[in-house]
Formats: C-alpha cells, structure tokens, sequence
C-alpha cells in the first residue's frame, strides 16, 4: 500500500547565479581566496561549469538551480521547478509573535490556545495590542492566522528589527 509522506525538516537554500559565481572565480587571483569562498557552498569548478560534490556524487548545477544545505551542512543543487514545487520559505513573523508562540508551546498550550482568550500573565499591553492584529477582527486576520499556524506547525523566521533611531 502505498502512504503519502511530507518533508519534514527545512533546509537553507540560496538560488545560484552562474554568472556572479563565474566572477568570482575569474576575480580570484588566489586558489585558497576561490577555495574559502565556494567551499561555503561545496561548489567547484570545472571544464567551464560548477559542480557540487554530494554524497551521491559530483553533480553539475545550472544557473537558476538552489543549492540546498541540509540538516548536517551537506549540500545538492535543486532544479528551480522542483524547487518551487518542493519548498516553501518559512513564514516571517514578529519578534513579538515568535515569543508569544514560544511562550504558548512551553505552556503546554496547543495552537488553539492561542486564537481563544489565553492571554500569558507575562505580556504587556503593548504585546496583546500587536497579537491581536494577528489573530483580531481585521481584514487580514485569515491570512495573519493562517500564518501563525503555518509558523507553530513548520517553524519561521523572525521578522528583522528596523532601528528607527537617528545619530
């Protein structure tokens, strides 16, 4: 019988762009300089074209392939189809709205928890106000919630502070 699985852990990925990697490795008057700078990737050249070296293999990578690193820091290139069809980035949340789901798992709470009256003892007003345009009467609330949801089930990425002051 056959089951249907899904991915369960998230890689990095970085899209590959053959002609900056071309530059750097004619930029690169020094072989260790081109060594430390591919090796971040697992990527070589060679005969004209850049392959990664992979546990099944050395395999070439085209321009517009990702080259994926996995959970132990191994590395493969992904087509971009399979790309697009396999992956989706990790929802970018609020720092506010991590700590909150954070708070809420280590609470022994389910995600449903957090879209009825649990409100943690340890937020401030200023947190409740920005929650509750997460999960409040608004025109965004399905997509704000389903969100949320996506970022408790798959994990995500914390939204980058913006220092709005001025020296």
């Amino acid at each position: 019988m056959i089951k249907i699985y899904r991915k369960t852990e998230t890689i990095k990925a970085e899209q590959f762009d053959e002609a900056k990697w071309q530059s750097i490795y004619n930029d690169s008057h020094n072989p260790e300089e081109w060594d430390i700078e591919a090796q971040k990737f697992g990527i070589d050249h060679y005969h004209g074209y850049f392959i990664i070296p992979t546990y099944e293999g050395d395999m070439r990578i085209h321009d517009g392939d990702w080259i994926a690193t996995g959970v132990n820091g191994e590395h493969w290139p992904i087509s971009d189809d399979v790309f697009r069809k396999t992956y989706a980035e990790l929802p970018v949340i609020p720092k506010g709205v991590a700590w909150w789901i954070e708070l809420t798992k280590q609470a022994g709470k389910s995600l449903g928890d957090m879209f009825v009256d649990y409100t943690p003892e340890q937020l401030t007003d200023a947190d409740e106000d920005m929650i509750s345009d997460w999960v409040g009467d608004n025109k965004n609330q399905t997509i704000l919630a389903n969100t949320l949801a996506r970022a408790w089930l798959d994990g995500y990425q914390v939204e980058a502070q913006h220092d709005t002051r001025t020296d």
